[in-house]
């Protein structure tokens, strides 16, 4: 059964920097996209950003310059540094993971076969 856990989210005032972290537990899989989502209540899950094992990577408009995903395949881990942080950057993140290459379906949260429990961001003004 594969579990993906987060940690390293808090809160920090705008202008600052955190770093999500996600490992894959039991993930056997040789070929996989993993990525971060973000939600915040009453708004539909939406894509943050993804990277799979071929070096392929994505971001949304709204974080691209000030967020970076990175992918350490050997520990199964994925990264989400985010710089340069809004009040409107302020969710819960969540990881997510399929065992394919990420492409431009990726975007849509019905795609992933697993997701982690989620960690709060929160960026005050």
């Amino acid at each position: 059964q594969v579990r993906l856990v987060e940690s390293g989210g808090g809160s920090v005032q705008a202008g600052g920097s955190l770093r999500l972290s996600c490992v894959a537990s039991e993930y056997t899989h040789g070929t996989y996209c993993m990525g971060w989502f973000r939600q915040t209540p009453g708004k539909e899950r939406e894509g943050v950003a993804f990277i799979d094992t071929a070096g392929s990577d994505d971001y949304a408009d709204s974080v691209k310059g000030r967020f970076t995903i990175s992918l350490d395949n050997a520990e199964k881990t994925v990264y989400l540094q985010m710089n340069s942080l809004k009040p409107e950057d302020t969710a819960m993140y969540y990881c997510a993971a399929t065992g394919y290459d990420c492409y431009s379906g990726s975007w849509s949260s019905t795609w992933w076969e697993y997701w982690g429990q989620g960690t709060q961001v929160t960026v005050s003004s």
